[in-house]
């Protein structure tokens, strides 16, 4: 027979307060996060309700709020959240011990966004992002050496160590993008571009909720919604734009709620299951042909806006150790995982130990490969450059011939 256990956990003074912050919209109080586990009887699959998870703008029906995966998946999505989270660790050590420099923004807190998402998407579908974006390109398909080398400037990185912490891609993944809210209408484009091929997928647009403000955001969404382009919009909430807080810098903090002609979700962005879920919902409804969504992801950096940011003159110390304790992606899932006996402590620790391996692996290439040589900084400025052709350097003396 099945058996269903319930899980009851209460967020600490400093968690509350923050998802009450995320929760402005309701006058309702911050809600327990009760999960319904439902053991299989042959202990492989992982069901439970998640009721507070999601909230509608402009929609009758929303995702479906009982989530569940298999022992496959489950494992899966732990290894990865894992190894974003400990590859960005990397990142943070390699960067006090100056072997990264220039800017440097770590997406620790935020796993259960990246992995879920990516879960429910198509292997063609497009997807572009702000700065914070070493878990997206993991999750694109670059390896961690591919991230940990591009961040320290070596030719293992994925842009041959042109490109840095903000300037990485990898196929359909469009970046990486330095400048505040720039992406989101070259989102809109690369949807268009979906829509004009007759191809049936979608690009997925993330911007944080310091971008939220930006004109271009809404020229996107106008854009978006004049020509039903299949974009899904996501801001990614983490609470704080640089040391601002959203309830301080956002008149109207409901991000999932800032257009009136654009339904919208907001998700637990630290539940990866509700994430999943609400994107599968989201690309149903783009390539069905309705247009846009917007989506906002109610989630958490533990690490300050970028390396030069201790992350603390805004926020206390206690607040982010509430929310590592009350609403972790990884921790959370692991015990949901171990509560309806999908696997054993043993075995995450076993994966804990291959992404240890993983990461050393990649820590040893990003220090040690070689750098790329001074000359190729001239090569690939042009797609298909002809023969002979030369560049300028930095003076009007100096011309190198290219041939890629």
């Amino acid at each position: 027979m099945n058996i269903n256990t319930k899980i009851v956990l209460r967020l600490q003074p400093y968690g509350r307060c923050l998802l009450q912050q995320q929760l402005k919209q309701t006058s309702s109080p911050a809600p327990l996060l009760i999960t319904s586990i439902r053991e299989a009887s042959s202990g492989a699959t992982l069901e439970y309700d998640a009721p507070n998870a999601y909230k509608l703008h402009m929609l009758e029906k929303g995702p479906n709020t009982h989530v569940s995966c298999n022992r496959e998946e489950g494992l899966d999505h732990y290894k990865k959240m894992q190894t974003v989270r400990r590859m960005e660790a990397s990142a943070n050590n390699m960067y006090k011990s100056k072997l990264i420099r220039g800017f440097c923004h770590l997406y620790s807190g935020q796993e259960a966004v990246c992995v879920g998402m990516k879960a429910a998407m198509d292997k063609n579908d497009s997807l572009i992002t702000a700065y914070r974006a070493h878990g997206w390109t993991y999750m694109m398909g670059v390896s961690v050496t591919g991230v940990l080398a591009e961040l320290t400037g070596r030719k293992s990185g994925c842009a041959e160590g042109r490109g840095g912490s903000m300037h990485m891609y990898a196929p359909n993944f469009y970046g990486g993008n330095g400048i505040v809210g720039a992406q989101v209408p070259l989102g809109a484009g690369v949807a268009f571009a979906h829509k004009y091929r007759g191809e049936p997928n979608v690009c997925i647009a993330l911007y944080g909720d310091g971008a939220a403000n930006q004109g271009q955001v809404f020229e996107a969404y106008n854009m978006a919604k004049l020509w039903s382009l299949p974009c899904i919009f996501v801001c990614e909430n983490n609470g704080y734009g640089m040391g601002t807080s959203s309830a301080r810098a956002s008149a109207n903090p409901n991000f999932y709620k800032r257009c009136e002609y654009i339904p919208g979700i907001w998700v637990d962005g630290m539940d990866i299951l509700a994430v999943r879920e609400a994107t599968r919902f989201a690309r149903e409804w783009c390539t069905s042909g309705k247009g846009p969504m917007i989506m906002e992801m109610a989630t958490y950096r533990y690490f300050g806006h970028s390396m030069s940011d201790p992350g603390t003159s805004y926020r206390t110390r206690e607040e982010i150790q509430d929310v590592r304790k009350s609403r972790d992606p990884i921790t959370s899932f692991r015990e949901k995982l171990v509560q309806a006996k999908l696997a054993t402590e043993d075995e995450f620790k076993a994966i804990d130990n291959d992404v240890k391996k993983i990461i050393e692996d990649a820590e040893n290439r990003a220090q040690n490969d070689p750098e790329l040589h001074v000359d190729e900084l001239y090569s690939h400025v042009y797609s298909q450059p002809p023969p002979k052709f030369k560049i300028r350097g930095c003076d009007n003396f100096t011309f190198k011939e290219v041939s890629k």
